[in-house]
């Protein structure tokens, strides 16, 4: 009787201890972070961009051009196996996000809007001409024309340029440079650990021009190399035991592509 008893116990032993081994080698396999590559696109251009209009949290749609470009967009980015799409809640990212997913074909996958990946807030200048907003700019920092800020942001960047937009702006309600970069590094960063931590794989993301630029502008740690983002342009970065690698920057190689394939 003792004997079974000790083979009982032995038994149960064994398996409760099997049982938390498997456990843990299930948690431990599935929080280990792995590698994330975001192919992040900027929106279509829309109707305020055509009336060369500030467009930050204020909104309008995608023009005919705007629409077609990121049809492109979708088709060149065919062949690229997604897990999610992240975009901007602002309407021409999702709806730019909509196209592109639409003519890249394939299974859907979900679609997730982050406030954090919104454009900079322009305060009162929103809807106003861009000549205006960045004319005052110009004004307040003594320069003589707004080519001559525009050679000097090309130069420094334009953290200064914002920080005058904030003080010049009559709602109080524009950001800074470090608002934007802020906000919207944590919104990427939040993505990709999430990410990471549940397989990686590839992640589509839309934003804006200038808060796109800001939000990269040192997320490796150091500075990064920019240029101007063309509408549905799309900067390839890479995230990795907790580091980012910016890859490409404003690619438009995808658009071509889809452009190319049309008729074949």
């Amino acid at each position: 009787m003792k004997t079974h008893k000790i083979i009982f116990l032995l038994v149960v032993f064994f398996t409760a201890t099997s049982i938390s081994t498997a456990q843990k080698s299930k948690k431990a396999i599935k929080t280990s972070p792995q590698k994330v590559t975001f192919y992040i696109a900027r929106h279509g251009k829309t109707m305020l961009n055509t009336l060369d209009r500030v467009q930050g949290w204020s909104d309008a749609p995608l023009t005919q051009e705007g629409v077609e470009g990121a049809e492109f967009l979708g088709k060149g980015l065919r062949g690229i196996d997604f897990k999610a799409a992240y975009t901007s809640d602002l309407g021409r990212a999702t709806q730019t996000t909509n196209i592109v997913l639409q003519a890249r074909g394939g299974e859907k996958i979900a679609i997730i809007e982050n406030e954090g990946l919104r454009e900079t807030n322009f305060g009162s200048y929103e809807g106003d001409l861009n000549s205006k907003m960045w004319g005052d700019a110009a004004i307040y920092l003594h320069f003589p024309t707004t080519e001559a800020l525009f050679a000097d942001v090309g130069k420094k960047g334009v953290k200064e340029v914002l920080s005058v937009v904030k003080i010049l702006d009559k709602l109080n309600m524009a950001e800074d440079y470090d608002q934007v970069r802020t906000r919207t590094q944590n919104a990427l960063k939040s993505i990709a650990e999430k990410e990471a931590t549940s397989g990686g794989g590839n992640i589509f993301m839309v934003g804006h021009g200038m808060a796109i630029g800001t939000m990269l502008s040192n997320i490796t740690g150091e500075e990064v190399p920019r240029s101007h983002m063309a509408n549905a342009s799309v900067c390839k970065v890479i995230y990795d035991k907790g580091k980012f690698t910016v890859e490409s920057f404003g690619d438009t190689s995808y658009i071509e592509k889809g452009r190319q394939s049309i008729g074949k």
